[in-house]
């Protein structure tokens, strides 16, 4: 599916396609827009659906030296605000998912739902000192620096060696990432897996939280207690996935979104856990 990108006046470059309500997807540290397309083809028939690159990413503005957490949430307000947006679901993958959250408390007058997908929350003292470790790589050798290791974390044996191309243009798009841009954003994502921890309670639209079972740093541990946090919020553990599961097993990711958006505008009462 072609979508041709497009930049709101701040200069966030995104895809919009479809119609209905719409649902707005979140990337992952390192990558861009580009890696939802499995998700776009899949939710786009039902759904309008916004993909865009977060700050120091693809198209999208280089964040400054410093940049929290919240100017990231504030980038998603104001691409919201130029598309005339009242209200979204909001979909984020791994640093996306850190976004989404922090995007649900300090904007919760534009939340329909939320969906935090492979992402982190109350890494263990060895799991920190690890990610601290790779963003001091990043900072010595630039946003190559941990590809390798990325990728074998993210993806499992046989789908690295069915889908080549694909790996290696994982493989460029992360070399090509602006390096102050990518440190800035990688920075975030190794110190902000508590970000307003004990607010995290005043979420009230439908959330699911999903992971795959053989996520080595965003573990089904961290699904569950992230979870626990938010009322009423739902748990998939998806079986045999690992990090990439949204790329590696778009229809089984669509299936488990298609379901809980459903429930969401049909305005049934979500269960609190999904084993998929």
């Amino acid at each position: 599916m072609l979508v041709p990108a497009e930049l709101t006046p701040a200069g966030t470059s995104y895809l919009a396609t479809g119609k209905g309500q719409p649902v707005v997807l979140i990337h992952g540290v390192g990558l861009n827009k580009e890696m939802w397309g499995g998700q776009i083809v899949g939710l786009a028939p039902h759904y309008r659906v916004i993909a865009y690159d977060m700050l120091g990413h693809g198209a999208s503005p280089r964040p400054a030296e410093g940049t929290e957490l919240l100017a990231y949430a504030k980038q998603l307000d104001e691409l919201l605000e130029h598309l005339k947006i009242r209200k979204a679901t909001i979909i984020g993958f791994s640093m996306g998912g850190l976004i989404a959250r922090a995007f649900a408390l300090h904007y919760p007058q534009h939340m329909q739902g939320l969906v935090v997908l492979n992402s982190v929350f109350n890494r263990s003292p060895e799991q920190s000192s690890g990610v601290i470790e790779r963003t001091r790589q990043v900072a010595e050798h630039g946003p190559n620096a941990n590809a390798e290791a990325a990728l074998t974390r993210w993806f499992s044996r046989e789908y690295q060696a069915a889908n080549p191309a694909q790996i290696a243009a994982l493989r460029q798009t992360l070399a090509s990432n602006d390096p102050q841009g990518y440190l800035t954003t990688y920075s975030l994502f190794a110190t902000q897996d508590m970000y307003q921890a004990d607010q995290l309670g005043t979420i009230n639209v439908p959330t699911l939280i999903s992971t795959g079972e053989l996520d080595p740093g965003s573990t089904p541990q961290m699904a569950e207690q992230l979870a626990a946090r938010i009322p009423g919020a739902q748990v998939a553990i998806l079986e045999e996935q690992r990090h990439m599961m949204p790329v590696e097993s778009p229809r089984l990711v669509n299936q488990m979104l298609l379901d809980f958006l459903t429930r969401i505008h049909t305005s049934q009462s979500p269960t609190k856990e999904i084993v998929a």
